[in-house]
């Protein structure tokens, strides 16, 4: 494990699917337009992030974490859409992913995996527990979660962001991880 501050956000990670780079002022625009569709958002705790003055305040708080990324298509260079690290606990060697969406015609398949595989082989670099919160309605994101290895370990009442209750948390260890992305 590493004792030096990590990279909370490298320039590029990358494999054959996806690409996610960090994410810049400038990506709003592009970000927003996918965003806008509420069909993401009917099981998210925050709902109406579809709203343009509700996502501004999500792109706002992604672009000061200093850990969002932009979610593209390796071979389309299309926009799936965004994630990001917070939460990270040196002394407890944890590290959170979340406020991750992708759009509409990325579900189902191998992208979620493909990213969230990405993130996991860089964060496990530096800490051996990653946490998910996900909110206790939204079904697909728990679907895919379990489907990574994760479990469920906990609930929380309140996202520190939004405010918004009823949010479950589930739970990567990096042995876990490893044994998993081997199979």
């Amino acid at each position: 494990m590493h004792t030096n501050i990590p990279d909370l956000q490298p320039k590029l990670l990358q494999n054959d699917l996806v690409k996610i780079r960090p994410l810049t002022k400038i990506d709003f625009e592009q970000l927003y337009a996918v965003a806008a569709d509420p069909l993401i958002w009917e099981l998210h705790p925050n709902h109406d992030r579809y709203k343009r003055e509700v996502f501004q305040v999500y792109f706002d708080s992604a672009i000061a974490s200093k850990s969002a990324f932009l979610i593209l298509d390796k071979n389309t260079n299309e926009l799936i859409g965004s994630t990001r690290y917070y939460d990270y606990d040196p002394k407890l060697s944890k590290i959170a992913i979340g406020y991750s969406f992708m759009a509409r015609q990325y579900w189902g398949g191998q992208y979620n995996k493909a990213i969230k595989t990405l993130l996991l082989n860089h964060t496990f670099d530096f800490v051996k527990t990653v946490v998910f919160h996900i909110g206790s309605s939204n079904f697909r994101s728990q679907r895919a979660t379990v489907k990574l290895g994760a479990v469920k370990t906990g609930e929380f009442d309140i996202d520190p962001i939004t405010n918004i209750a009823a949010n479950y948390e589930y739970e990567m260890q990096k042995q876990d991880w490893l044994v998993k992305s081997n199979e």
